[in-house]
């Protein structure tokens, strides 16, 4: 009986979780601000980059495409956040609670479906590339399958502990801000790391954007093998469960409720496998090595070839 009662309550909790996850795609996609977000943005980027940076030549889309995967993937970061606390405002969680249906339930759903939501970007960008711009490879697609996936996930995580620790839409835009600023040019994808002065690189080694954007281009550029960005998946798998579980703990579904400042110290937690990551890599990694290769090998690609000079009569 007991295990009856266990199995039922864990598919209500599976069944909740599904259903809520098809109710935010659907908010999602009537929002013009998830549209831009998620597609507009990165679309005019792609392009942006490739017409500017690639100067059109398609040997360059490769690593240029990794960059823009990265920017997708992380505009989650801004959306959960956003959304999760619009519903506490609003007073839509305290709908849910009374349902009644548990934390754990509504973060996940939230992380499933921008999951779902991510993917046609992505798939749509890697379309453009090929088709339009000529790219001439797919690069590794499973690793870029693995590291999109999870980055998604991990980057969703970390807007939700925003949101837990916010108390409303004002303060969240601040540090949506601050944080996103952080990720968006220090991370390499819009600024390559290796234009920066060398004490700002080591600083790009603590931040989750720099080892997702790496993989990634790693994954296009020279078809990394799923070992080659084993580091970075681990990485990503952990602080997308810490990044989990800290929302948990601090989710609140009333706007009145108010997290003590010790609480809000929890938040760093997720951070904990970059901060070990990046203090490696500072001391005996060669990710910067790599980086700085790597963008030698575009600049070889993207540069225009010679004019051939007349052969002397």
């Amino acid at each position: 009986m007991e295990r009856a009662s266990k199995g039922k309550e864990k598919n209500g909790v599976v069944n909740q979780t599904w259903t809520l996850s098809m109710m935010r795609i659907k908010l999602a996609l009537r929002s013009r601000t998830f549209l831009f977000f998620s597609m507009a943005m990165p679309l005019g980027f792609l392009f942006g980059y490739v017409i500017f940076f690639g100067r059109g030549n398609p040997t360059a889309v490769p690593y240029l495409l990794g960059a823009i995967l990265a920017l997708s993937v992380m505009g989650a970061f801004w959306g959960m956040s956003m959304q999760l606390v619009m519903f506490r405002e609003q007073g839509i969680l305290r709908r849910f609670h009374l349902a009644p249906i548990g934390p754990g339930a509504m973060l996940a759903s939230s992380i499933i479906s921008n999951y779902f939501l991510v993917f046609p970007t992505v798939i749509l960008e890697f379309l453009i590339c090929r088709f339009v711009f000529h790219m001439p490879t797919w690069g590794n697609l499973w690793a870029v399958f693995i590291l999109v996936s999870l980055g998604a996930a991990t980057f969703s995580a970390m807007g939700l502990i925003v949101a837990s620790v916010t108390n409303d839409m004002q303060e969240t835009t601040v540090i949506n801000n601050i944080i996103w600023s952080l990720f968006l040019f220090l991370s390499g994808v819009t600024i390559p790391v290796a234009f920066m002065p060398s004490w700002v690189q080591k600083v790009t080694l603590f931040l989750p954007a720099t080892y997702l954007a790496t993989g990634l281009e790693g994954a296009m550029l020279h078809a990394a093998s799923f070992g080659e960005v084993l580091e970075v998946t681990i990485a990503l798998g952990v602080s997308l469960i810490l990044a989990f579980e800290v929302s948990r703990r601090l989710f609140r579904w009333e706007p009145e409720e108010k997290i003590r400042g010790k609480a809000k110290l929890w938040a760093v937690a997720a951070l904990i496998p970059f901060l070990l990551l990046g203090s490696w890599e500072l001391t005996r990694g060669h990710l910067l090595q790599e980086i700085n290769h790597q963008f030698q090998i575009i600049n070889q690609r993207a540069a225009p070839a010679p004019h051939p000079t007349a052969n002397p009569q």
